[in-house]
């Protein structure tokens, strides 16, 4: 399975895509072009040459509120009122890849794009918003922490993810 990451097109043929949760393919078939249109956030999908999409994720900035971040982790920050931040919002596979690895692949190409954007535009920490404890349970797997008060927005600090990413070229 080649598979090669696209931002997404007019020619993307969405219709197929079924990742299993509806309120996902329904964003991804109605509104993303549309999110895309108006600067919200920006979608690729992974393409495979016989499957078509196989998975996608959108990709937007935020800020956070300093109060939210842990302790451990602000006290080493000046008190800024918001953090800088990225944000994964979406990220599904479609359900005839389950299990393949196609949502590391997916979130590993996100995390790679958003560093490539931090060269330019500063960030402290990516942030998912996972749709159920599920999905929460992928992104712990990776290192993200869930925020305390709301268990399924997750975070990673960018030196975390650059540190990974660097081992991971070794």
């Amino acid at each position: 399975m080649g598979i090669v990451f696209e931002a997404l097109g007019k020619h993307h043929d969405r219709a197929g895509f079924s990742s299993g949760q509806p309120a996902l393919d329904d964003w991804f078939r109605k509104r993303a072009s549309q999110d895309e249109k108006r600067n919200l956030a920006h979608t690729f999908v992974a393409m495979d040459d016989e499957l078509g999409i196989v998975g996608f994720y959108s990709i937007s900035t935020l800020s956070v509120a300093f109060d939210v971040i842990p302790p451990e982790i602000s006290r080493k920050l000046p008190r800024y009122d918001e953090i800088p931040a990225a944000l994964i919002g979406r990220l599904a596979r479609h359900e005839q890849v389950r299990g393949k690895g196609i949502g590391e692949m997916l979130l590993t190409d996100a995390l790679r794009r958003i560093l490539d954007a931090s060269k330019t535009l500063q960030l402290f920490v990516i942030i998912v918003d996972a749709k159920d404890d599920k999905a929460a349970e992928f992104y712990t797997s990776y290192g993200f922490q869930r925020f305390p008060h709301r268990p399924n927005r997750l975070f990673i600090q960018k030196s975390v993810v650059m540190s990974a990413l660097e081992r991971s070229l070794d």
